[in-house]
């Protein structure tokens, strides 16, 4: 059904209900023949529509858009977890190992199986102030472009998400990797300047930076709602040396 037809019915369905309303007033005059008594609830009603209108905008539809939006976000993270299961566990274990001052907030990003919500706030605290850092020194660059190049049609599907604009940062990690692997295929790795290496470093920190603090919201939702699930991303926590 297209929008034209749509709103055609709307309005058919809008003419048929007055109709039916102004046949049972006049039923009910035929039979009781008492006008003022028919004015006067009508006037009731039409007094009480306003109120009406008020408690399904404010009340209902509240409660309606936060359902709404509530399963919208359990999608998203569905389709956040098919991220970090495909590909976004590897990324972090990639940053991890080429940052040389992990160590500082290594402890603190062992998130625990009692974790509670302050304590995740603190870590997102953390991680804001902390100044990421990338070493791309020995680092096989040809090995992260044909990676990213061979999950570049999985990253592509999760773009074409419509609700992915509602998870500003999860849809600005998505874009920073798409935009490592553009800059590692549009230079000879063989031949990279220096400044060339800066700009790289530059870009992967970028991705370092969204991929932690996305890994640090999931957790916190696993946690919440798949408690089997977070057992299993604990055992798999990239900065955890003891594994």
């Amino acid at each position: 059904m297209n929008k034209n037809s749509k709103i055609k019915w709307q309005v058919k369905l809008g003419v048929l209900l007055v109709l039916l309303s102004f046949i049972v007033y006049f039923i009910n005059y035929a039979i009781f023949k008492d006008f003022h008594h028919i004015l006067t609830f009508f006037l009731e009603d039409l007094a009480f529509i306003p109120i009406e209108v008020l408690v399904v905008t404010l009340l209902i539809d509240k409660v309606i858009e936060k359902r709404e939006k509530e399963n919208m976000m359990q999608k998203l993270n569905m389709v956040i977890g098919v991220f970090f299961i495909e590909i976004g566990t590897s990324i972090m274990k990639t940053c991890v190992k080429l940052d040389p001052n992990v160590d500082r907030i290594r402890s603190a990003m062992i998130i625990k199986e009692e974790c509670n919500k302050a304590e995740y706030n603190n870590l997102l605290k953390i991680l804001k102030n902390y100044e990421y850092s990338i070493s791309i020194e020995g680092v096989d660059l040809h090995e992260v472009k044909e990676f990213l190049t061979s999950k570049r049609e999985f990253l592509i599907r999760l773009l074409e998400n419509p609700n992915l604009l509602e998870h500003e940062t999860f849809a600005e990690l998505l874009n920073a990797v798409f935009h490592v692997e553009e800059e590692l295929l549009a230079r000879d790795l063989d031949k990279l300047s220096k400044e060339d290496e800066e700009h790289i470093e530059s870009d992967i920190i970028r991705v370092y930076k969204y991929i932690v603090y996305e890994w640090v919201q999931y957790m916190r939702h696993l946690q919440g709602k798949y408690p089997y699930l977070f057992k299993t991303a604990l055992y798999n926590n990239p900065f955890n040396l003891r594994k």
